[in-house]
């Protein structure tokens, strides 16, 4: 029996961004993305679908940049630098984060806004590459189908790694408590989870009138990873 999808508030989102626990719980998220393998899943499905160095990358859901940063820098991308946008409510990109895209060529600026808002009023367009890792299983359904439309007019490649809905998935994040994650990465680990997705999910709410090609799969232990890439691209 397949698990249904729930989504529910995670504490992380609600925090103040100087509280203690928010702090050691974005420290405990990078552990996870390390756990799950999301840079190198994603690294990999951008080494297929984007050969070269893209201009401009926007990332949704961005957080303190340290993600972006460990895919840019794995040695089978190549890539080159250019600019990258971090979109975010909250603007916590650090100074050595930033110190260490420069030294890899790339020009960094953060938005504080809601990624919605954003995408459908501010964003530039079209964008080489834009990116979300363990951002899309927050919304509920209407507010993700308005968020993938404007993605797909605004960007010639789009790729994210999220939760994969499963049990045992659900398990794994049942015992975050054995690698130090604090109460609150416990918390919003089995929330992410149960909000995750599975199967097609994600190019069901994708436009069926843009043109691209998308791929949907499972990825390592506990990622789901989905990719939409224009079949014309067209440059930023």
């Amino acid at each position: 029996m397949r698990m249904a999808r729930c989504v529910e508030p995670e504490w992380l989102d609600v925090l103040d961004p100087e509280d203690p626990r928010a702090s050691r719980a974005r420290r405990d998220l990078q552990r996870v993305n390390k756990v799950m393998g999301n840079a190198a899943i994603l690294a990999r499905a951008l080494l297929k679908a984007q050969p070269h160095s893209p201009r401009l990358i926007v990332e949704l859901g961005a957080g303190d940049g340290t993600f972006l940063l460990r895919v840019v820098q794995r040695p089978t991308l190549r890539w080159h630098g250019g600019k990258i946008i971090f979109v975010d409510r909250q603007s916590i990109v650090g100074k050595d984060t930033r110190a260490a895209f420069s030294a890899l060529g790339w020009d960094v600026d953060t938005v504080e806004a809601d990624a919605v808002t954003w995408l459908q009023h501010a964003s530039p367009g079209p964008v080489d590459l834009m990116i979300a890792n363990l951002f899309l299983h927050h919304f509920q359904p209407q507010p993700l189908t308005a968020l993938l439309s404007s993605a797909a007019a605004r960007s010639n490649l789009f790729a994210a790694c999220e939760p994969r809905r499963s049990y045992a998935a659900l398990t794994g994040s049942l015992l975050l408590g054995a690698i130090g994650c604090n109460d609150v990465s416990r918390h919003d680990a089995v929330i992410s989870v149960r909000a995750g997705f599975a199967d097609q999910e994600l190019s069901a709410l994708w436009p069926a009138s843009s043109r691209h090609r998308l791929e949907e799969y499972a990825a390592g232990l506990f990622s789901h990873c989905f990719v939409a890439q224009r079949t014309h691209a067209r440059h930023a």
